[in-house]
């Protein structure tokens, strides 16, 4: 079997990530990477969306920027402005794209199906790819989204929804997030913080038809484009095994109260490559501790007062926007956190949620 100096298992988005950042610093010009990957062929899969708090390599692989998002429950809505920090989408199959197309003209880059295909005695492996098995009463964020096109111009492209909570809760957390990319073209999903218990969650084409018909008022439009999605929101065990770096959701990556993983894959990488020399501070690397503690605090909340989540995510954001989306993104100061804090609505369900 052949050796290498770096494996990644799971060529995904915090794999690839890695490998992008590798190669763009000639890491790879005299480092053999073996890339683990059973897809047969990249395509596009996913949307990855983040506010934009800092610049990335990836502005080209960008299907849209927005200013404006919205939030609605039942009861009414909030249009915020985003000052200096938009919202932006990603295109998978672009990101995919462009990194293999750079890794494919590296001999010291090559993809195998499985890992025991490869020598791992003498290399360093980063993995990317989280337990399988979901204890049944674990939190996902799980969701079915759908790109779909319309005859006439149907949606303002200049404001995303980013949360319309005006739909079945069944006891838990469900939401619709609309990104329109132009007036004729959005991807529309259904999105559930829960447990996998209930299998009427996973009715996804009919909470999706009923939307865009009943709330969206759209009566004819063509499905372009499909995708499925599950986030364990769980905090990552930490890894003990020599040689061994986990990243991506696997490493810690998901932000549990949000999901949001991309901007995190990416600090990580330059991370990673900044420090390859020193392994144990390779596998000591996490999140923020204030983060994860706030998110258990939040995971609490969400069990045991469901019904309180959309006033509290409507809330959230009515003012100091700025503040809560660097909070929501890790990029929060003392003075943001303090902000987010005094601006959280049902604040004694958080406090009550400190006492064991």
């Amino acid at each position: 079997m052949k050796e290498f100096n770096f494996i990644i298992n799971g060529g995904g988005c915090s794999g690839l990530s890695l490998a992008y950042e590798m190669e763009k610093r000639g890491i790879l010009d005299k480092n053999k990477l073996a890339i683990i990957e059973i897809r047969k062929n990249y395509t596009r899969d996913k949307t990855w969306s983040f506010w934009k708090i800092h610049d990335h390599d990836f502005n080209d692989c960008v299907i849209k920027t927005w200013n404006t998002f919205t939030i609605k429950t039942k009861e009414r809505s909030n249009n915020i402005n985003i000052k200096g920090q938009p919202y932006q989408s990603v295109d998978s199959g672009l990101f995919y794209k462009k990194i293999t197309d750079k890794l494919s003209k590296n001999k010291n880059v090559k993809f195998f199906k499985n890992i025991d295909e490869v020598d791992k005695k003498n290399s360093i492996i980063f993995n990317s790819v989280p337990r399988e098995k979901i204890n049944k009463d674990e939190i996902c964020q799980h969701f079915k989204g759908i790109e779909i096109e319309t005859e006439r111009n149907t949606f303002d492209d200049n404001k995303l929804i980013l949360m319309d909570f005006n739909c079945d809760q069944k006891n838990s957390i469900h939401f619709f997030y609309v990104l329109p990319f132009s007036p004729k073209r959005a991807l529309i999903e259904t999105t559930w913080l829960s447990n996998l218990n209930d299998k009427s969650f996973l009715d996804y084409d009919i909470q999706l038809e009923k939307y865009i018909k009943s709330n969206l008022q759209i009566k004819n439009y063509i499905i372009k484009h499909e995708e499925l999605g599950k986030i364990p929101l769980y905090l990552s065990s930490s890894n003990n095994e020599e040689n061994l770096i986990n990243i991506g959701s696997a490493g810690g990556m998901t932000r549990i109260s949000t999901g949001y993983t991309f901007l995190n894959i990416l600090e990580h990488s330059k991370f990673i490559c900044n420090n390859l020399h020193d392994k144990k501070k390779l596998m000591s690397y996490k999140q923020k501790s204030k983060y994860i503690y706030f998110d258990k605090i939040f995971l609490k909340v969400l069990k045991n007062h469901s019904e309180l989540m959309p006033d509290i995510f409507l809330n959230l954001f009515q003012s100091n926007s700025d503040s809560v989306i660097k909070f929501l993104s890790n990029k929060s100061n003392f003075i943001d956190d303090i902000k987010v804090i005094l601006n959280t609505k049902h604040k004694m369900k958080f406090l009550n949620s400190l006492i064991p």
